[in-house]
């Protein structure tokens, strides 16, 4: 059966959805696995068996997820391909707990489809999206920063510029995929019918335990989301009372144009800060080029496997 993949930018309602997915009976999908790009620079389309399993040795995910890497390697041939692989591993997680198909919810690989492809070939894709002002909002708020990585926007200029890139990217790959859009303000308004839909495209029966994910997610386990210890509501916080106009027109003037293609109301139709926005896109693609650029060599040197010890101390 086909792999379910969560679509989103960051803050774009991910998590929630992935909640409801997950209290399918017949659905797993795991916390965010951050390791397919590494994987992949690391072991390409036909890994080695022995030292694909050695590199999960030092995953820290997978160790939470509770998948051990000796089943990994008993149901892998020498020489697996990408998606053997990969999949062994989400195959592993949901079977320990009683389900039938699996997915990953991972905002990160919104600059990693062609990642997704290769580990994931015929999965079907849900992209949630969300105002972006409110999304970018959300983002900047937040108190607990991710470790170093030059992709993370800094800023409202920032943000948009990735919002406009991601939300673009993943629309042009659905054209060729099994591809489904929500938007987060329609799933969190009318809930059920919209997860029904979801469902449809997934071909999966809806159970109305999907709404009641608040009641098995534990909220100590989600600093950054403590709405899914509630049932679905829309965010009181909106980006007309809290975010300062310039930084409104800023992302409109960034990305404006899908915000209206998505439905979304423009506070400042006429083009401003055109210069200042030709300026954030040049500084944050620039940045971005270099960062895709270097993290394929990091991965495949010794300084991979420092990295992944790092993390694990630091947890």
């Amino acid at each position: 059966m086909s792999a379910v993949v969560v679509l989103g930018v960051s803050r774009s309602g991910t998590t929630l959805l992935k909640a409801m997915l997950d209290a399918h009976s017949q659905l797993a999908i795991p916390s965010e696995s951050y390791f397919l790009p590494q994987l992949w620079d690391r072991h390409g389309e036909r890994p080695e068996r022995d030292a694909f399993v050695e590199d999960l040795t030092r995953l820290e995910r997978v160790r939470e997820w509770g998948v051990d890497p000796e089943d990994v390697r008993a149901r892998l041939p020498e020489r697996p391909t990408f998606a053997e692989a990969i999949q062994s591993i989400y195959r592993l997680y949901a079977e320990a707990r009683g389900k039938a198909r699996f997915g990953d919810k991972t905002p990160l690989y919104m600059q990693h489809l062609d990642v997704l492809e290769r580990a994931f070939p015929g999965a079907r894709y849900v992209h949630i999206v969300r105002d972006g002002r409110d999304a970018a909002f959300s983002l900047l708020a937040m108190t607990r920063k991710p470790r170093f990585n030059l992709s993370r926007p800094r800023g409202v200029g920032d943000f948009a510029v990735a919002w406009r890139r991601e939300v673009r990217a993943a629309q042009v790959f659905g054209r060729t995929h099994a591809y489904h859009e929500i938007r987060y303000e329609d799933l969190v308004e009318q809930p059920e019918s919209r997860l029904r839909e979801v469902c449809v495209f997934l071909g999966l029966e809806y159970e109305p335990a999907m709404l009641e994910y608040h009641r098995r997610e534990d909220p100590s386990l989600y600093a950054d989301h403590p709405r899914l210890a509630e049932p679905p509501v829309r965010d009181t916080r909106s980006w007309r009372r809290e975010m300062r106009p310039a930084d409104a027109e800023l992302f409109e003037a960034i990305a404006g144009d899908l915000l209206a293609e998505l439905g979304y109301e423009r506070a400042h139709p006429r083009h401003g800060r055109r210069a200042r926005a030709l300026a954030e896109r040049a500084a944050y693609s620039m940045r971005l080029a270099l960062w895709s650029k270097a993290l394929p060599l990091v991965r495949k040197s010794p300084l991979w496997r420092a990295r992944q010890v790092y993390i694990r101390r630091s947890r």
